[in-house]
């Protein structure tokens, strides 16, 4: 029985998406399988949509379940393209509970975020040196660190020391380098749990950033936060809710025998 697959991308996060009725067995192990970039389609994750009930779970590379920011603007412009939601707003249901998304336009969508919460600030060592940091949940954990340069930020290194750090307790953290940007922006690098590496981009890291750039006083909304891959995303505020905008795609579609 063949599988037929989505390959979106979300500003530099690429996922493969699959209909819940065409996923047999656990969902958790075949986005290790499909996410594999040796021997898969290769993605940061995989977005599961059951068009009947509504609902989107989604998968980090490593099999973990997660919400996914970038991912869920990718999910709703698939769902658009399938004649799914009422005019161009799309509402289902994710691990973070109802999301609403917006199609803005040819390959752009906006999804409004879950309640964002800031934790804490803290002073964390590693073995390299001392970070001063704030600690987010922007429907998944945060650590937000400022840097002088994201050309020499220690992403991979300090990044992955950061994310298991003990401080952050068994789950640990995605990891966010920030640097203030000119014209309200802000530039950012991310060590992705459940990627377990850099990734392009990430929405959730995106807001955290826009969050703390905010607190430190370097930026006010809405907020130009420039990723990676070079893509921008926008964060922005409407009533009390926070919205992640910016360009969502479908890149190919197939099916794996």
């Amino acid at each position: 029985m063949s599988l037929r697959f989505w390959k979106l991308d979300g500003a530099g996060n690429d996922f493969v998406l699959l209909e819940k009725a065409s996923v047999k067995g656990a969902a958790s192990r075949l986005a290790k399988t499909l996410c594999d970039r040796r021997h898969g389609i290769g993605a940061d994750g995989l977005l599961v949509v059951d068009r009947k009930r509504k609902t989107l779970d989604y998968y980090n590379a490593d099999g973990s379940a997660a919400f996914c920011g970038n991912g869920s603007r990718c999910a709703a412009v698939w769902l658009y393209e399938q004649g799914e939601g009422d005019g161009r707003e799309i509402g289902f249901r994710g691990s973070a509970g109802a999301i609403v998304a917006r199609i803005l336009g040819p390959g752009r969508a906006a999804v409004r975020m879950p309640p964002a919460r800031f934790i804490k600030e803290l002073e964390l060592s590693t073995a390299a040196r001392r970070w001063r940091a704030s600690l987010w949940d922007t429907g998944v954990p945060h650590l937000v660190v400022e840097v002088a340069s994201l050309r020499d930020a220690p992403v991979e290194t300090e990044g992955r020391a950061l994310r298991y750090h003990k401080a952050l307790g068994r789950a640990g953290a995605n990891v966010d380098f920030i640097v203030p940007l000119r014209r309200r922006g802000i530039g950012i690098r991310t060590y992705e749990r459940g990627v377990e590496a850099e990734t392009a981009a990430c929405g959730t890291g995106a807001v955290a950033a826009a969050l703390a750039a905010e607190r430190l006083g370097h930026s006010t909304f809405p907020v130009s936060v420039l990723p990676r891959h070079g893509e921008r995303l926008g964060v922005f505020r409407e009533g009390g809710d926070v919205w992640l905008q910016g360009p969502a795609k479908i890149v190919f579609k197939g099916e794996l025998a």
